[in-house]
């Protein structure tokens, strides 16, 4: 069944026509419409550059049959960024103008990039070209084009824009291009073009010609250069060789923020609608008006921010963007479709979809309602996130008597007759089409359904459990010959995993673990909650226990009882603390609203989540103590501004230590800018200030006068005193010395603690895994940020050469950092040899307090390329112009300390790198090679936690807990003591006994169906994968968590193959069985034994009552045991049977 849509006209130009009726993904619907029977070019603009990927994947859903949509995207930098665009973004929108012109389909643009003005016509008309086999080149005036079209040289192509070239071979990334290419010349004629993989750098597949764009907005000739200098005499007075970027380019540089000055290149310049075809029709879907008035404010309001900075003078926001009136014109002359929610304008036959998020003890029961009352012609298609999104719910429809077809598209689901259906498609947005006042056909999203993306949501908290509570009880990395603690056998040795083979009548894969004298132990993977990887104090190889002594008992005996000592210790630290009364702050109020509107980006969803929770923490009566972690530039700053706002508005003060001096600058810069306007006093006190600057803010804190103070631990000293200190903020604790450290815990009684890390100690991260600090992670990257690509290598001069050229080559600057004063002067005099165009200064901390001071502000400021420097650059010194730093002897470094110097670069959404210089490997230790593999292994973002476990493991346990536990938790393996001391917290907690809880744990439901249950090396080849996964089915303690795993996997490889759906099923058997209080299940074919526990949480009521049911199949088998007479079917069938047959006995059923 189709719905016939009746459009009318083709709008002409300098008409418009108006729908109302357009709601949820309406709009979409309707464009797919238009486009379909006018047959016109249509340029839809969106209010937002966040609709572009909705719209993308709703185009793709509602038009399959038409072709994809052109992108011009925003170019992704706030007004008068210092920034360059990312190449990608540049390369999109250059290929849309270039194709823009002839287009006969669709094109997505955000508002935002259409009132941008642009180069005109000629621009992309001078420098675009098609290069095909057989042409003749005259090579140097080839590679002079393409410099001039703004390619830049480098030794290795890796992202749009880029050009190696070796002998007759030239490697080309065309802007616009989801590949390169691999020119080969027979002396000056192209015999061949391939496409070839950026990583791997290897060939693909012949073409006959490419395509060649340029590959910036602005040209880099010398012609447009003086263009530009010309142009920038005229508009602005004073001397024009104070500013930085008419400097670059009379050196023939186009800086990081040139598009900021883009009119000043050409005599005149274009906007998007100048490169539309002349037939084409504008569709505006609702909510654009206000959109555009927020876009001209937040143009108005940066160059307000930034028109003082005279080293920086700015064009005047109508310079860059059309003017209303000009906006105005440019609609004018062309055909217009606008659409609206309510208003004038003919009705679509579309109308709201109800509310159908449920609870969370229901979720699904709205949704139920609302299919359950269908009209009889309605039909409805709910669309799943994903294929395991679709198995699940589809699942719990059927749980629910629903039953729902699967269908493959949306124009499959017209063509049906269907009453409920379900498809993959990860919409947002929903639709409801009517006929008579009656729903006709109904679009349900998950999000619809759920609440926000649910099932990127549910992956991102997945992957954050994973990292916290998983990361070193993770086997995913294990290798043969790894040492490993199994509760029962001790510390033995992993060996890989055995071919699967039955045992008591299971088919099962097996892991296998060595023991003294070469004895063998065949653990079931459904068993693999036993077993954890083992980490000592690192300094000897583990003694592997001995099968059938009683040395692995006493000294688990042994461990256990230090756990619990341990436990009460840290639970009576902390109790006294939360006995305490602290403030409770004030709740936000419209001050604290308006602060927060002020942040020009979007929050991620886990730093959402972290200010929730801080701001929750600071209204109770119970003093705060909560650590954010999250990777360096994830936004633990901005959770740190509105908690210092909130105590300050409050009335109380605010004081933010940090461990050197540069940092405690640069946050009071980032403090001064965020809180600007706002009549609060914010100081900093370091050793940059002279002695009576230091007594007056000195004597203003002690007044009150001061409301946030900002220093190193000069802070700590005991002329610093507060009128009413309220909140302390703890930037980068592993970077304090212990007597600091227990300087801060004086003042850990008395106010709120926030502590902001990247990478946390072991220490503070274990207390915070055991319950005892509360722990916010940032573990999603801002949007657009990209991956450090870390290299570690022996010193070449060229490789020095070739990383500095590529960054100096986009505008870039760059840290080398040489850590030994006495000669790092020399190391300056060879760089300056092997890079005589870069300007570089050096910084360490042995020079004078205002020269180093002033090296560091001309660094940020762009006077020079290269720093210099030793360490003092490691916390947080933030630079977005700086993407590449060099770490000489890097192996001499530990791992944190790398991974907060591999965070100074890649703050921005430049690609960002960082070249490790060690010595030949035979002379390094083998703890520095195993950090710097760790190090280059991690290079995705959010690796924090990762880094932290193999940290953890290379320098040992030993200290976490001081001396006296170190040697005792040796004897079982750190992450085996740390799970007795989280279940001592708990059970202590609850006020249970930790010791019987302990023993208890040890041992879960033992469950034999006699049948296979695994997962078939043919669906999932990787040993690594299957052996994580078997540990963390082993590990879940939810049917919820079961479930996501299960989506996982059919997302990841393919539906589930039966004995991988029977293992599902047995672990969801086992928590019930931990539920009910059953120890052991042994079924077949004919029916099932049930061997309960000692302490059991089933009444001997409900027993008899199984009993003495007509045609009962219970029987009791003496005092413990229960059987079951019933034929079982084979399979996951069996498994499922037996959960329907015990689930009355559970104590809520």
């Amino acid at each position: 069944m189709d719905f016939p849509l009746a459009l009318g006209p083709v709008p002409r130009a300098g008409n418009a026509r108006s729908f109302s009726h357009v709601f949820g993904a309406a709009d979409c619907w309707l464009a797919a419409e238009m486009l379909r029977k006018w047959q016109k070019p249509l340029l839809v603009l969106l209010p937002n550059p966040r609709d572009l990927e909705e719209w993308q994947r709703e185009w793709s859903f509602f038009a399959s049959d038409l072709d994809a949509p052109l992108i011009f995207p925003d170019r992704e930098i706030l007004p008068y960024d210092r920034l360059a665009p990312p190449a990608d973004a540049t390369a999109t929108r250059l290929a849309t103008l270039a194709a823009l012109p002839n287009w006969r389909g669709l094109c997505l643009v955000p508002l935002a990039a259409a009132l941008q003005r642009l180069p005109p016509r000629s621009f992309l008309d001078q420098h675009a070209f098609v290069l095909a086999v057989g042409d003749n080149l005259q090579p140097d005036r080839f590679r002079q084009r393409l410099i001039d079209a703004g390619y830049r040289n480098v030794s290795e192509v890796s992202e749009p824009g880029e050009l190696a070239w070796r002998g007759g071979i030239i490697d080309l990334f065309p802007s616009g291009s989801p590949l390169p290419y691999r020119i080969e010349l027979f002396d000056t004629q192209v015999e061949s073009i391939r496409a070839f993989d950026p990583e791997t750098q290897r060939t693909l597949e012949k073409v006959s010609r490419v395509s060649l764009l340029p590959a910036r907005e602005i040209p880099v000739d010398a012609a447009a250069l003086n263009e530009f200098r010309s142009q920038f005499r005229a508009k602005f007075s004073g001397d024009p060789q104070r500013a930085e970027v008419y400097r670059a380019a009379s050196r023939g540089q186009v800086p990081q923020g040139a598009e900021h000055y883009l009119p000043l290149f050409f005599p005149e310049s274009s906007h998007l609608l100048t490169h539309f075809p002349p037939d084409g029709i504008i569709f505006m879907p609702p909510g654009l008006e206000s959109a555009s008035q927020q876009i001209r404010q937040d143009w108005q309001e940066r160059h307000e921010e930034r028109a003082y900075d005279t080293s920086y003078p700015i064009l005047p926001p109508d310079a860059l963007i059309l003017t209303p009136s000009e906006w105005e014109t440019a609609l004018q002359s062309r055909a217009q479709v606008h659409g609206e929610a309510e208003g004038p304008g003919e009705s679509l036959p579309c109308g709201p979809l109800p509310a159908l998020q449920g609870n969370s003890e229901t979720p699904l029961s709205a949704l139920e309602t609302f299919l359950r009352h269908l009209p009889q012609q309605g039909r409805a298609l709910i669309a799943a996130e994903s294929p395991g999104r679709q198995e699940a719910l589809s699942e719990r429809l059927n749980k629910a008597g629903l039953s729902a077809t699967r269908l493959k598209n949306w124009p499959d689901f017209l063509q049906s007759t269907e009453k409920i259906a379900i498809t993959v498609a990860p919409l947002e947005r929903g639709l409801l089409l009517k006929e008579k006042n009656l729903v006709q056909l109904s679009l349900i999203s998950e999000a619809q359904i759920f609440g926000d993306r649910v099932f990127a949501q549910r992956r991102s908290a997945q992957v954050r459990q994973r990292h916290v509570e998983g990361m070193v009880r993770d086997l995913g990395e294990l290798q043969p010959g790894d040492a490993v603690t199994h509760e029962e056998y001790g510390i033995g040795r992993f060996q890989g995993m055995s071919t699967p083979f039955a045992a008591q009548g299971d088919v099962n894969e097996y892991v296998v673990l060595e023991y003294a004298q070469g004895d063998l132990v065949y653990v079931p993977a459904d068993h693999l909650d036993r077993i954890a990887r083992y980490v000592g104090n690192g300094a000897a190889e583990p003694v592997l226990s001995r099968l059938g002594s009683q040395h692995w008992d006493k000294a688990k005996a042994r461990a256990r009882e230090k756990a619990i000592d341990a436990a009460s210790e840290l639970l009576d630290i902390y109790a006294r603390r939360a006995a305490r009364q602290g403030r409770a702050f004030a709740p936000p109020d419209e001050a604290y609203w308006d602060f927060i509107s002020r942040f020009p980006f979007e929050e991620t969803p886990d730093q959402q989540q972290a200010i929730d929770a801080v701001i929750a923490d600071m209204i109770s009566p119970h003093p705060m103590d909560r650590l954010v972690c999250g990777d360096v530039g994830f936004g633990k700053t901005e959770v740190a501004l509105r908690a210092a706002f909130l105590a300050a508005h409050g009335g109380a003060q605010v004081v933010v230590l940090v461990p050197t001096t540069l940092l405690a600058q640069q946050h009071y810069e980032n403090f001064q800018n965020r809180f600007a306007g706002i009549p609060l006093r914010i100081e900093v006190l370091s050793r940059f200030q002279k002695g009576k600057t230091h007594k007056e803010i000195l004597a203003a804190t002690q007044a009150g006068d001061v409301r946030i103070l900002i220093g190193t631990h000069r802070l700590l000293q005991k002329d610093v005193a507060f009128k009413d200190l309220g909140l302390l903020i703890l930037d980068e604790e592993h970077r304090f010395g212990v007597r600091q450290k227990e300087q801060i815990k004086a003042l850990r009684a008395e106010v709120d603690i926030l502590t902001l890390t990247a990478t946390p100690i072991p220490r503070t991260l274990n207390l915070s895994l055991a319950g005892l600090r509360d722990l916010s992670i940032i573990a999603t990257p801002p949007q657009r940020r990209q991956p450090v690509r870390t290299f570690v290598q022996i010193w070449e001069d060229a490789v020095v050469v070739e990383a500095c050229q590529r960054e100096l080559h986009r505008g870039g600057q760059i840290y080398f950092l040489h850590n030994e004063v006495r000669d790092i002067e020399r190391m300056a005099s060879n760089l300056k040899r092997l890079l005589p165009e870069a300007r570089l200064r050096v910084a360490h901390g042995q020079m004078p307090e205002g020269e180093l001071e002033a090296v560091m502000l001309d660094f940020y400021h762009q006077r020079f390329d290269i720093l210099l420097s030793t360490t003092i650059i490691e916390s947080g010194i933030d630079n977005p112009h700086a993407n590449t730093i060099l770490i000489n002897r890097a192996d001499k470094f530990g791992l944190a300390q790398l991974h907060q110097l591999r965070g100074r670069v890649g703050r921005s959404h430049q690609r960002a790198y960082a070249y490790l210089f060690t010595p030949d490997v035979r002379a390094m230790s083998d703890d520095a090679r195993r950090r710097l593999d760790a190090i280059q292994s991690l290079e995705d973002l959010g690796v924090g936690f990762a880094l932290a476990s193999h940290d953890l493991e290379i320098r040992g346990a030993g200290e976490l807990l001081g001396e006296e536990q170190s040697g005792h938790m040796d004897e079982v393996g750190f992450t085996l003591f740390m799970e007795w001391l989280n279940d001592a917290v708990a059970a202590i907690r609850a006020g249970k006994d930790p010791r019987s809880l302990a023993e208890q744990r040890a041992s879960g439901p033992e469950i034999h169906l006699n049948t296979a249950a695994l997962i078939p090396d043919n669906y999932l080849p990787d040993v690594h994968l299957r052996l994580q996964l078997y540990k963390r089915l082993s590990d879940v303690r939810s049917d919820s968590a079961i479930g996501e795993i299960m989506v996982e996997m059919i997302d990841r490889f393919g539906p589930l193959p039966d004995p991988t759906r029977t293992l599902l099923c047995q672990t969801q058997l086992r928590l019930l069985a931990s539920q009910i209080g059953i120890d052991q299940i042994d079924a077949g074919p004919s029916g099932a034994r049930l061997q309960f526990a000692q302490e059991n949480q089933v009444s001997p009521e409900k027993i008899i009552a199984l009993i003495q049911r007509p045609h009962s199949v219970y029987q009791l088998d003496g005092g413990q045991r229960l059987r079951i007479r019933q034929d079982l079917p084979d399979g996951e069938a069996r498994c499922q049977k037996i959960i329907q047959l015990i689930e009355p006995l559970r104590s809520n059923a």
